[in-house]
């Protein structure tokens, strides 16, 4: 997966402002540092975030309790990554199956 379609999606939906050109470790490192910010100083923010992302409240629990000495904003950030993967994952799938469907429709002489 291209790193810079996650980091604009990213952006877009934290409100966060990652530079295009990062790897998944920095994406990742970066990320969890703006969860753990939000953990101290805006809690509901980041939970209306994680509602809003559509991040599973019960893998997020489960892995907070499987995982108590990991840091929070590590854990979170990976979940977030992870559905934001999916959702992009989600749009691609949908829109080939769209242009194919198109390509179905037109006759044999409407197609280039």
């Amino acid at each position: 997966m291209e790193n810079t379609e996650l980091i604009r999606l990213l952006n877009k939906e934290l409100s966060i402002d990652l530079v295009d050109r990062l790897s998944s470790d920095e994406i990742h490192a970066q990320l969890s540092n703006a969860v753990n910010q939000l953990v101290k100083n805006n809690f509901e923010k980041l939970v209306s975030l994680l509602y809003r992302i559509d991040v599973s409240e019960q893998k997020l629990k489960s892995l907070l309790h499987q995982f108590p000495q990991e840091d929070a904003g590590n854990i979170i950030a990976s979940l977030i990554i992870e559905r934001q993967e999916q959702k992009l994952k989600t749009r691609k799938h949908s829109d080939n199956d769209r242009n194919s469907q198109r390509d179905d429709d037109l006759d044999e002489e409407e197609k280039w």
